[in-house]
């Protein structure tokens, strides 16, 4: 059958259309992937003091509540062994916590078991707590630890984490260098991926780390970075976040610069954002002065 011209002009034309939609829509629209975890929350902190933030009590009424069953996870940190009254714990034992169990293991055989993880399953909320995070992906990435922990947020259940294990939350694992913290792109590279494309920092503006996700970001534009100073945090459901806490969180998107040509951009308590589109919100409104503009070239 013969297409009249005007016909195959129409479908030209249509065809177009698709492609110039698809040219300018965001990285999140564009690939239709979903970066955060399709049910349940994390709550990501960026390190240092909690107290008088609203973290520790977000984290516990997402868990269930203050008689919930809360597993703190302290690998991180590099001791052998860690005993039931743990003093780490103690930041949610004083905001009223009453059933957490501390698990560790340096053992993958370990982590895989059914016996090691059956606190897990019973868990509200898993809490990751601070020290060096490639000693997370080295215990618990692939193994039945790093499924349950899946499958706890499938059942609606949160995932915390401060310093490293804010870190161990995202795909690309920022500092994950065995030799020293200092190395953004080190020998460990795969975090945990609750959310998927992105490259997390703590410490930030304390440590003044802020320049320092610019190498990954450069290195791999297709990836979010994501810098949380300390005694702040972002609250994730799906999609979307929300800043808590006293200080700043800081968005590193190649695709994305101030109208002054900054890389990066500031939110602060009670500020939003879009993960999937990569869009920031202040009072529901978009963050002025952030247009859809790539970095430049240096």
């Amino acid at each position: 059958m013969m297409i009249s011209f005007c016909t195959s002009l129409r479908i030209v034309s249509a065809s177009l259309v698709i492609v110039a939609l698809l040219a300018f829509s965001t990285p999140g629209q564009a690939s239709g992937r979903q970066i955060g975890p399709e049910s349940g929350t994390l709550v990501i902190a960026g390190g240092g003091s909690m107290q008088d933030t609203g973290i520790v009590e977000r984290f516990l009424d997402l868990s269930g509540g203050v008689d919930a069953l809360v597993v703190f996870i302290p690998t991180a940190a590099g001791a052998q062994s860690y005993d039931q009254e743990w003093s780490g714990a103690d930041v949610f034992r004083d905001a009223g916590a009453t059933n957490i169990v501390v698990l560790h293991t340096s053992s993958r055989e370990e982590a895989d078991s059914d016996i090691f993880v059956q606190p897990i399953r019973e868990a509200g909320g898993v809490w990751f707590g601070g020290g060096r995070q490639w000693r997370l992906a080295d215990s618990y990435l692939d193994t039945k630890v790093h499924e349950e922990l899946w499958a706890l947020l499938g059942r609606g259940g949160v995932i915390g984490g401060t310093s490293a294990g804010a870190t161990i939350q995202g795909s690309y694992l920022a500092r994950g260098d065995t030799r020293t913290n200092t190395v953004m792109m080190g020998d460990h590279e795969e975090g945990l991926a609750f959310l998927k494309n992105v490259a997390i920092d703590q410490h930030l503006l304390v440590a003044n780390r802020q320049f320092d996700l610019l190498q990954i970001v450069r290195e791999h534009p297709e990836l979010l970075g994501i810098g949380i100073d300390e005694s702040t945090a972002i609250v994730v459901q799906r999609d979307r976040f929300e800043v808590i806490g006293r200080s700043y969180v800081v968005i590193y998107d190649h695709g994305a610069s101030i109208d002054s040509g900054g890389e990066f951009y500031f939110l602060g308590a009670g500020d939003q954002y879009n993960l999937a589109s990569r869009e920031a919100f202040r009072r529901g409104q978009h963050l002025r002065r952030v247009a859809r503009r790539p970095w430049s070239e240096k």
